[in-house]
This record gives structure tokens, C-alpha cells and sequence, in this order.
């Protein structure tokens, strides 16, 4: 898919479906909005196009017009990327093509997105990379002693067993937080089953302040109501709160070690499941974390927006 293809999708008729509305009105609104109308314009004097949409359709119009834009682009360079490396498959382009979302499509494209230098990479540069394939593969014969000992090198600075095994679980722990099944588990966890947790930071524990009912608080990511949210938020902000999203992790790694396909009776399991720990609380649960408040924080957003405009429409009738 060509950027100037991802630049003419026809948003309208898919806006229409998602939030069941008459599919001449959206045009009306897209149209408007590409000829430089504002929103309170558009939702005060177009009527007669619009179908009478108010203020707060149109600029949920205008948030998903631009997020399917973005998303259409961002999908556009991930094929070219992958394309350009010489790795896209016919498979992985038609799950790229069904992404609905930028989190999905980033999760498919972190195995091939270009990469800092990470402890894992030192550790390929260190040639462990078959050492991290055995832990992978979890054979019945041999120990993981007897595998590391062979990749024992100081030029290299491996210079012990437990060093080779320290980076090639680094390897293993990376290669199951790039899996897209695997962080797709992990996001849905922690937004399904998540607590928001906040509690009060050292500055503010002698203090007064207005954020003093969040200082001991937890409630589920999945129902909090975003003016509770975006107040946490601002406590975090103003150093009053250190915030976080808490989740039972040991149901969650272990049906992660569930999908490496592992051997029972391998004597590599310990190694697997050292990388599966490290693999969740190092890589996954940090960076899915601030994904779920990105995402609630911009639900908490457009509620706020929903309810003045609504208290505002009244005030003003």
C-alpha cells in the first residue's frame, strides 16, 4: 500500500458504520472540516448539510477521521520497512492490512523495527544466539551448564556459564515481549483486569492538599470514571501521587510460558520461565502500562469534553 493510497481512504462510510450515523451527514462534516470550517461553525450554521449533528458528533468525527488517516500512514511506512528488509511474507502483509488499531500494528511491527541497543543485542554480538535458541526450543537431553559452557569466551566477555546464561535469557526475554500474541495478552490483562493504584509520594505525606482522598486508592482500570482519572493524573502531575496499574502477574506469565510451546521434563524449563519473568516485568509491563493510560487518558479526554458540552448546550438553552 503506496502513502498516496493510505492518503485517499474513504473515511466516511467507515465513520458512519462505527457510530451509526447517517453517512451523508459525516461527508458533510469531513468536507467542511477539510475546507477550514471550525467545529462550533460547522455544528451552529450547517445544519441543513450536517443533518443537525451537534458539536460533540462532529468532533468525534474529526478525532476518528484523523486517527484512521494516521493509522492508514503509519501502516503505509510499516509495510515499506518490512518490504525494504526483505521480510514481508504474504501472511504477515494480509495481518498488517487487518489492523484496526496503532497498538496492534506496532505489536506486529516491533520484531522489525529498527532497534537501540539493547541487552539483548549484546548479547547476539556475543554470538549467544544459539544458546537462546536452545532455551527456546527446551530440548530433553543435556543441561543448560552443559550448553552455556560452550559459548564461554572472555574475548568476548562471556566469561563464565551464568554470563552466557544471563544473555541469552536476555535474548529469550526480547523475543517473547516482540511476540504480537503475547503483548496482546498482556494489554487486555492489565486493561481488564488492571487496579489503578495511587498512593501518596514522601513530598505530600505531612501535607494538606485537594488530591488527599487519592492518597490510599485503587479502583479497576476498566471502570474508573475518567473525572476520577484525569484528577489522579493531575495529582501525579503536581508530585502529590505516585500512580500505577497493578495486576495479579502470575496467571498471566504463566499462560505466556503456556505459548513458548515448552517440553515437560526439560531441563531448560528453569531458564524459560526466568526469561518469561523478565520478559513481563522488565519489558512488557512498563511499556503496555503507559500505552493503557494513553489510551484511558484520551477516553477520560473526550468524556470530559462530552459532559461540557452537554452542561454548556443546557446552559445556553
Amino acid at each position: 500500500m503506496s502513502q498516496k493510497k493510505a492518503a485517499r481512504i474513504e473515511t466516511g462510510p467507515i465513520i458512519a458504520a462505527e457510530m451509526n450515523l447517517p453517512p451523508q451527514g459525516v461527508a458533510a462534516v469531513l468536507k467542511l472540516l477539510a475546507d477550514g470550517n471550525t467545529i462550533p461553525f460547522i455544528a451552529r450554521y450547517r445544519k441543513e448539510a450536517t443533518g443537525g449533528l451537534d458539536e460533540v458528533k462532529v468532533e468525534a468525527i474529526q478525532e476518528r477521521n484523523q486517527y484512521i488517516v494516521d493509522l492508514e500512514d503509519r501502516r503505509s511506512t510499516v509495510l515499506a520497512s518490512i518490504k525494504e528488509q526483505g521480510k514481508l511474507t504474504d501472511a504477515l502483509e494480509k495481518s498488517i492490512l487487518a489492523c484496526d488499531t496503532k497498538s496492534k500494528l506496532e505489536d506486529i511491527y516491533l520484531p522489525y523495527k529498527p532497534k537501540r541497543r539493547t541487552r539483548a543485542t549484546i548479547a547476539k554480538e556475543r554470538g549467544l544466539q544459539p544458546l537462546a535458541d536452545l532455551i527456546l526450543q527446551q530440548p530433553v537431553e543435556g543441561t543448560p551448564e552443559e550448553a552455556a559452557a560452550l559459548f564461554v569466551n572472555p574475548e568476548k566477555d562471556v566469561a563464565d556459564i551464568e554470563v552466557a546464561l544471563k544473555g541469552a535469557r536476555d535474548i529469550v526475554a526480547e523475543s517473547i515481549s516482540e511476540k504480537a500474541e503475547v503483548r496482546q495478552l498482556v494489554r487486555d490483562a492489565l486493561m481488564k483486569q488492571g487496579q489503578l493504584t495511587s498512593v501518596v509520594t514522601d513530598e505530600f505525606k505531612e501535607k494538606r492538599s485537594r488530591f488527599e482522598q487519592y492518597y490510599a486508592f485503587s479502583e479497576p482500570v476498566a471502570d474508573i470514571p475518567s473525572h476520577r482519572f484525569l484528577a489522579i493524573r493531575r495529582g501525579e502531575r503536581e508530585g502529590a501521587l505516585r500512580v500505577t496499574i497493578d495486576l495479579d502477574a502470575e496467571p498471566i506469565k504463566s499462560t505466556m510460558f503456556g505459548m513458548m510451546d515448552s517440553v515437560k521434563g526439560s531441563s531448560f524449563t528453569v531458564q524459560l520461565t526466568q526469561a518469561v519473568d523478565d520478559a513481563y516485568g522488565r519489558l512488557l509491563a512498563p511499556s503496555l502500562e503507559t500505552d493503557i493510560r494513553a489510551e484511558v487518558k484520551m477516553k477520560s479526554d473526550r468524556a470530559a469534553v462530552e459532559i461540557f458540552a452537554s452542561n454548556m448546550r443546557d446552559l445556553l438553552l
